[in-house]
């Protein structure tokens, strides 16, 4: 359900965040955090040093030195795939104070429980999906939704703080479990990736004859192949609703492909 901001108390005004994994996504939250003032730091597997340099973004290539900054949140931007490996790495006993971690991935039960597996007691987590990316959110984010599960939250004015980051930005704030995100996400972004690499594999093109419809198609396979394999792997492999769905969508083509056919013999 939607939150109103109204749920979120009062704020700290400015946050440190440091981020974990600085990728393409992981930069354009950056842009729109230093915009509202917060200072973050950045630690990745590939040296982001001279564009951080030019953001006024700290980088570090090695973890222990990040986790000295003593971060107010620590947000992980990895990849699905690589989500178990990052979080091995982590050193959380140089934590010296409680810190609100919260991932962004496009899954959410996979991160929830491998974080609350590892994270020291004292820290919070809330996890986040951000609806919206680079191009969707390149003229702002008004309107656009923000999924999150405050799965474990003690300081609540430091939640308030980093969940107003993008309600200031005019998203749109809906609260549901991990569970709920993972169920209509695998009938909503996983079945549009699927349907986007299946017009890959077939290699449609644009004609001279296209209508509006078959120009969305071909929109929607530039899109969805834009993003790396590995993402769609991610999204198969761990959210535990995408084989159902991939199964319904093979007994639906094989239902048409047969009411077709069935058809045909009545003529």
């Amino acid at each position: 359900m939607a939150s109103s901001p109204k749920d979120y108390g009062l704020r700290l005004e400015t946050l440190k965040i440091g981020i974990v994994g600085f990728g393409p996504f992981a930069q354009f939250l950056a842009k729109t955090m230093i915009k509202q003032g917060h200072s973050l730091a950045a630690t990745s597997r590939s040296d982001y040093s001279h564009l951080c340099s030019q953001m006024g973004v700290k980088f570090f290539r090695d973890m222990t030195r990040f986790f000295e900054e003593e971060s107010d949140v620590v947000l992980l931007s990895t990849s699905i795939i690589s989500l178990s490996q990052v979080v091995q790495s982590i050193p959380f006993g140089l934590l010296r104070k409680r810190v609100l971690f919260v991932d962004v991935l496009s899954v959410k039960e996979h991160p929830r429980d491998l974080l609350l597996n590892v994270l020291p007691d004292d820290c919070d987590l809330v996890c986040t999906h951000p609806m919206f990316g680079p191009e969707s959110g390149k003229n702002g984010w008004k309107g656009l939704p923000l999924v999150f599960e405050r799965v474990r939250v003690r300081d609540l004015n430091l939640c308030s703080t980093f969940l107003g980051i993008f309600e200031r930005e005019g998203c749109s704030l809906v609260e549901m479990t991990c569970q709920e995100h993972d169920k209509l996400a695998a009938r909503s972004q996983f079945v549009t990736h699927t349907i986007g690499r299946m017009l890959s594999e077939m290699e449609i093109e644009p004609t001279p004859i296209d209508t509006k419809g078959f120009q969305m198609l071909l929109q929607l396979k530039e899109t969805t192949c834009t993003d790396s394999f590995d993402l769609y792997l991610g999204l198969f492999k761990h959210n535990r609703f995408a084989i159902e769905e991939l199964n319904n969508m093979e007994r639906a083509l094989q239902t048409v492909k047969n009411k077709l056919l069935e058809e045909m013999e009545k003529q």
